[in-house]
């Protein structure tokens, strides 16, 4: 973690400018911001401030789980904080004093993520994504709540996975975002927070509507079960391209429009109709095993639900069994050389020859590669069109 002063982001924001406004919620606003590095680098990163008093308590809270939270690439990186000023140099020691009294507020510097959210990607981009891809991103958030759930001495509980809290990065990799709700328990007693800000029995629930476990309605029964809930809805709205609460239909909630489906055998009166169908056999039977796992997720019993570790297995073999993988890019030395290749000429590979990516600085934490001629490495999924499999029913 790096400490920055408030002067140094507020002018990479350029003053919290409203052309650099990229989000804005209920507790704060998320700004876009260029740093200065060593020499000419730069790099681009997300300013998280708050508009008010219980904002600040929502971002000094999700400042202290992100120090606490295993790095992980499914997890927005948690770059930085803003060091309180140093009170503004005068003459008068009561202007000091004055200033030291009242600072600005804490500022969050995270990971830039440059290509908006899930929710936007499934509800106003003019093209919804492909089955793999859909099925891809689940991956993504479903590997990063598995690393928090793991995290240890306390487990870290998101108590906020949403579509909207889903970023997608230029590498073609999903990343959970806002952990202002977020909070740490003990691994021997989920149930309880091991912390004194909320008392011995917990913080109070807390969450989005459609998104909340029914069953945590008292603080006593938080546990990793709360987040494989708002997973599964996470799920349901994947595979449909529903909004979670819609008050046009009937009923409005996602889970309780789509769980009966999936009971009844009509899963595909589920599917998001704004896309083909999944175009094999095999590809239906991926999406089914989704479907059915979904329904697990949303089960009423939490003693029913799946541990998220078992939900990365069971994704991952839904991509297997498809033949859905994300390609591997290759860098600009071996693609010459596969061409010449494929001239027909022997080329005897070296295992010196590797993809060559040159870091980009703008994105640097992200993880995000530019190859020789400049291009992202952006990860595209391709279905396989074998036609073994199961099918949808």
């Amino acid at each position: 973690m790096k400490e920055f002063s408030y002067e140094e982001v507020e002018a990479a924001t350029g003053g919290f400018a409203a052309k650099n406004l990229v989000g804005k919620g209920s507790h704060g606003s998320v700004y876009k911001a260029r740093l200065r590095g060593g020499g000419s680098r730069t790099a681009v990163v997300a300013v998280k401030r708050p508009s008010h008093a219980q904002g600040e308590a929502k971002l000094a809270n999700e400042i202290a789980v992100l120090s606490a939270a295993p790095r992980h690439p499914g997890v927005v990186a948690f770059v930085g904080v803003v060091a309180r000023p140093a009170p503004a140099a005068a003459a008068d020691e009561g202007v000091k004093r004055a200033a030291a009294a009242a600072p600005p507020p804490p500022l969050l510097v995270m990971e830039y993520v440059p290509n908006g959210s899930l929710h936007d990607l499934l509800h106003r981009a003019p093209r919804p994504p492909p089955w793999p891809r859909r099925v891809e991103i689940a991956l993504d958030v479903a590997r990063a709540v598995q690393a928090l759930h793991a995290a240890a001495p306390r487990v870290i509980i998101h108590r906020d996975v949403k579509s909207a809290n889903v970023l997608l990065g230029r590498d073609g990799r999903a990343r959970l975002a806002d952990f202002s709700l977020a909070v740490r328990v003990a691994a021997t007693a989920p149930s309880k927070e091991d912390g004194d800000d909320e008392g011995s029995t917990g913080p109070a629930p807390a969450g989005t509507i459609g998104y909340l476990d029914p069953c945590y309605t008292e603080p006593g029964r938080l546990g990793p079960g709360s987040d494989v809930f708002s997973f599964g809805v996470v799920l349901l709205e994947l595979v449909s391209g529903r909004k979670v609460m819609d008050v046009n239909a009937c009923p409005s909630s996602i889970v309780a429009w789509a769980a009966p489906l999936i009971a009844a055998g009509r899963a595909r009166e589920v599917l998001d109709a704004r896309v083909p169908a999944p175009p094999t056999a095999r590809a239906e039977g991926a999406v089914a095993r989704v479907l059915a796992l979904a329904a697990r997720c949303v089960s009423e019993s939490v003693e029913r639900r799946p541990a998220m570790a078992e939900v990365v297995s069971e994704l991952h073999g839904a991509l297997e069994s498809a033949g859905w993988r994300r390609p591997r890019r290759r860098g600009a030395v071996e693609r010459a050389c596969r061409r010449v290749a494929s001239w027909g000429q022997r080329v005897r590979w070296s295992k010196r020859v590797r993809a060559t990516k040159v870091e980009c600085t703008e994105h640097s934490d992200s993880g995000v590669a530019l190859d020789r001629e400049g291009s992202p490495c952006a990860l595209p999924s391709h279905p396989n069109n074998d036609t073994s499999g199961g099918a949808l029913k």
